[in-house]
């Protein structure tokens, strides 16, 4: 079916859009099951491409905003949806507009959303981040995401690939990989593998006295020299706003070895030492605002 569509509405995939028609149907069901839809969930949907995930979305929950940034999908999308009146369409770039002025707009009133997706590589982690920081709280996100960023989000404390979104994905979420996905399941097929992740979203802060975007902010300073210690690499950053001595005295005061370096401490690590800057480095750093959150980044 989805090859009759690609024919009839003569549309070419774009390497740059990360566009591949996924060929194996019953992985858009595994991501269904994965969301455990409902008809009083509200999803969003990135990427909807020629809408079969938005048809099977459709048939579960009880609204879907399916979301396209190639207006060459649209005519398909439009003549599949056009009478399916839970189904709503909007084309644009999701990182141009805010998450929770689409949902108010689209999907209003709304008790319950999810956010299903199969996330075009080049965007995944800014998406990801996009939709984690938004005022907008997801129950469930299930996400088709290339095999690396998959191990990326579920990797721990000492591993090579533990990062800055190892560390996020956990702030928000419990993060599992539901289905590795072979690139043989694609066309054009890409030159490396997928995997399906569900992460069932916390219902309030893991830390509630700990501002989200400075206890980010922190982990991004500290791994954007990852290699170095925790001494030299905090306290060089001008995202920190301290000295390298007074961050040595954070540190030690938050129970952390200066000379650790990032990739060896845990997301409790690091809220204990947003916490130990909240109260002060030497005078030199009386609140954890002064920290910069510039956004994402690859860890």
């Amino acid at each position: 079916m989805l090859r009759e569509l690609m024919e009839r509405y003569d549309i070419r995939f774009k390497k740059r859009l990360g566009q591949n028609l996924l060929l194996d149907e019953n992985i858009n069901r595994i991501m269904v099951d994965s969301a455990e839809l409902g008809p009083e969930d509200d999803v969003v949907e990135v990427g909807a491409g020629l809408g079969a995930l938005t048809a099977r979305l459709a048939e579960r929950a009880g609204r879907v905003l399916a979301i396209e940034i190639d207006r060459a999908f649209m005519p398909c999308l439009e003549d599949r949806f056009r009478h399916v009146e839970r189904v709503r369409l909007f084309r644009g770039d999701a990182l141009n507009h805010g998450v929770g002025e689409l949902v108010e707009q689209y999907l209003p009133g709304g008790t319950r959303l999810k956010m299903v997706s199969n996330l075009p590589y080049y965007i995944t982690t800014p998406i990801l981040f996009h939709f984690w920081e938004s005022p907008v709280r997801f129950a469930r996100m299930v996400v088709m995401v290339q095999e690396e960023v998959a191990i990326r989000m579920t990797a721990s404390v000492g591993q090579a690939e533990y990062g800055v979104l190892s560390l996020a994905a956990h702030y928000y979420a419990d993060v599992d990989v539901v289905h590795k996905v072979p690139r043989t399941c694609f066309r054009p097929m890409p030159k490396v593998d997928s995997c399906v992740v569900r992460l069932r979203c916390r219902e309030k802060p893991l830390y509630p006295d700990v501002d989200a975007q400075v206890l980010l902010g922190l982990i991004r300073a500290a791994f954007m020299q990852r290699r170095k210690t925790l001494r030299n690499s905090l306290g060089r950053s001008g995202r920190i706003g301290i000295s390298r001595a007074a961050m040595a005295d954070v540190l030690g005061r938050a129970g952390i070895d200066p000379n650790e370096r990032p990739q060896n401490l845990s997301l409790e690590d690091f809220a204990r030492l947003a916490r130990g800057l909240a109260a002060g480095g030497n005078g030199e750093a009386g609140s954890t605002g002064s920290i910069r959150n510039e956004g994402t980044q690859r860890d």
